[in-house]
């Protein structure tokens, strides 16, 4: 029974998201054009407008602590723990500041939100070095322009028992070499309400997103690249701990 409930909850889900995504559509295509700072901006709200819909029809609601350690004159690398789809509408929901994400280019290649993914994402190739340098290089003029990124720093979804898989190394080079302060949050919740290895498990609850206080990492070297990520990911997986 409760894997009936699954697929139906899956499919209205389905409904639901692609339905919104073409009310939205014309807006993103429009505004991702402009090329100054609100070309990141405005596609931003409209993907919050998506995601707010979605949620409040889908039943997903969210719990947001420390929003307010944030200083949204500044751009950021918001680093966040990816265990679930969820995390996709949580992290547009949560975050203060309009962001540009880092994505895979896999995800481009399904009907209609492919095209919107590209236009919002910074997409990477993981299996080639060139797209993987050619990403790094995009993220880094986004935040010379002023606007934040995103990276979730696992690299794909965990599906461990863990809280946290093992980090990458990008985000934390990338906030070395330009000297940008890195805003850790985690997304509680998701991968109970829908968990990657079992979709059709899924139901409708309370997602709570807990941002910690940003890491300034103007003392920070190259060389200390491996103690910034294993401090930011001791900060996150504390988070999880402690909000479970």
């Amino acid at each position: 029974m409760r894997k009936i409930f699954g697929a139906l909850f899956i499919a209205y889900g389905l409904i639901v998201f692609f339905s919104v995504m073409f009310l939205v559509l014309p807006f993103i295509i429009i505004s991702s054009f402009i090329p100054n700072k609100y070309g990141a901006t405005i596609p931003f709200f409209f993907l919050r407008v998506w995601s707010a819909l979605f949620s409040i029809l889908c039943l997903f609601f969210y719990k947001v602590e420390g929003r307010e350690k944030i200083d949204t004159s500044k751009p950021y690398i918001y680093v966040a723990n990816h265990g679930s789809y969820l995390d996709s509408t949580s992290v547009v929901l949560a975050t203060p500041s309009a962001f540009k994400p880092l994505g895979k280019i896999e995800m481009s290649k399904i009907p209609v939100f492919g095209f919107i993914y590209s236009r919002v994402v910074v997409m990477v190739d993981r299996s080639t070095k060139e797209s993987r340098s050619a990403s790094v290089e995009k993220l880094k003029e986004l935040l010379k322009r002023g606007i934040s990124i995103l990276i979730f720093p696992e690299g794909t979804m965990n599906r461990t028992p863990n809280h946290l898989k093992d980090f990458y190394d990008g985000a934390f080079r990338i906030a070395i070499e330009t000297q940008t302060p890195i805003a850790p949050f985690v997304v509680i919740n998701a991968r109970n309400l829908m968990p990657r290895n079992n979709p059709l498990t899924i139901r409708p609850g309370i997602m709570k997103i807990v941002f910690s206080d940003p890491i300034e990492v103007n003392t920070y070297t190259l060389d200390d690249l491996e103690t910034l990520k294993q401090k930011v990911y001791k900060i996150m997986e504390e988070l999880i701990i402690k909000n479970q």
